[in-house]
């Protein structure tokens, strides 16, 4: 055959898988320098949740991995962990988020949230220690997600589970080295328990384990460089600890306080009940604390946003709730609150 007719016959050949299988082109081509593309692009944006526990397994899944329930029930097994791990928290985040990852020792990393492997509700997650380089009795303790250009004028605002609080640039943080930098110098036996954004002139309100809370202006709490220890933000009994943070903007007081026990009561409590008070008081009760109630193990703010709340506890059993007043009402300050969850004996609420 001659050349002209190996093409003619080629032409013909391609023109019948054209017209038999031709469809739409599924693959997008970009057009850029070598190193420009990465593997960021190959990523949607979507919404994502992510599970962190105690002993340092995390795992992200799809939001529609859960149902929602009526108050009062079991739940379902959100992770199965081992016997002796816990939950610790559990966010939402989009893909593409960068996530800060604040430890125990006061060290921070940087990841992006599809650098999480994605996994089913559930499976057990992956060891952090795999994903930066943890100490050997070192954990995560809080996750912040950050946005560089829209956060670059805020501050990072840290408090420790002795009641101590500090603040730092969030240009500081910018520079993060594979082995993670410092965040806050601790004393011997404190802990770093949380991290959040705060814009400078925010209130800061921190809540205690034994339902102790004080609500502070940010104000009070000057600015200072990473390796820094922080002043105190409330005043606690030696037995006593920090189990939330929250910041607060102007419109604060047109919002709740959601607070969940260990033993699976919970409610909501307008902010306007929470005075405004000097930074490193004893502060005010948010509850009333009973045998029947437990201690307070999550306390946050909840707005008209917030749809709906996922409580777990620490074999991992988890509801999700509809957030209304039917579900989780709005109660007074000295009040037990509603039953919301009720663990199986032997079990109790974490997150």
């Amino acid at each position: 055959l001659s050349p002209d007719a190996i093409l003619k016959l080629i032409a013909a050949e391609t023109q019948e898988m054209i017209d038999n299988y031709g469809d739409k082109r599924k693959t997008r081509l970009i057009k850029g320098k070598i190193g420009e593309f990465s593997e960021e692009d190959l990523i949607a944006n979507e919404a994502t949740v992510i599970t962190l526990t105690q002993t340092g397994y995390i795992k992200r899944y799809s939001p529609s991995a859960l149902r929602s329930q009526n108050r009062g029930g079991k739940g379902a097994i959100g992770i199965k962990t081992k016997e002796e791990d816990a939950v610790h928290s559990i966010f939402t985040a989009k893909t593409h988020d960068n996530l800060l990852l604040f430890t125990n020792q006061g060290r921070v990393f940087k990841l992006k949230a599809f650098e999480i492997p994605e996994s089913g509700r559930q499976a057990k997650g992956t060891a952090l220690v795999n994903l930066i380089n943890l100490h050997s009795s070192e954990t995560v303790r809080s996750i912040i997600i950050m946005d560089e250009e829209q956060d670059k004028d805020c501050y990072i605002t840290l408090a420790t589970r002795k009641g101590l609080v500090k603040k730092t640039a969030v240009k500081l943080y910018q520079n993060i080295r594979q082995n993670g930098i410092i965040a806050i110098l601790l004393k011997d036996t404190d802990e770093l328990v949380w991290g959040k954004i705060t814009n400078g002139k925010d209130e800061l309100m921190l809540i205690s384990h034994q339902g102790k809370s004080i609500r502070f202006s940010e104000m009070e709490v000057k600015s200072s460089n990473r390796d820094t220890q922080g002043v105190k933000g409330i005043e606690l009994k030696s037995d006593d600890f920090v189990v939330g943070v929250e910041v607060l903007s102007d419109d604060a007081d047109t919002r709740q306080l959601l607070l969940i026990t260990e033993n699976g009561l919970g409610k909501r409590t307008d902010l306007k009940q929470y005075p405004m008070q000097k930074r490193a008081g004893q502060g005010v009760k948010v509850a009333e604390i009973t045998k029947k109630t437990g201690m307070v193990v999550a306390a946050m703010m909840v707005t008209e946003q917030h749809i709906e709340v996922v409580i777990t506890t620490e074999s991992g059993q988890m509801i999700k709730l509809p957030l209304n007043a039917k579900s989780i009402p709005i109660l007074t300050r000295p009040t037990q609150g509603v039953i919301l969850m009720r663990p199986k004996a032997g079990d109790k609420v974490v997150a």
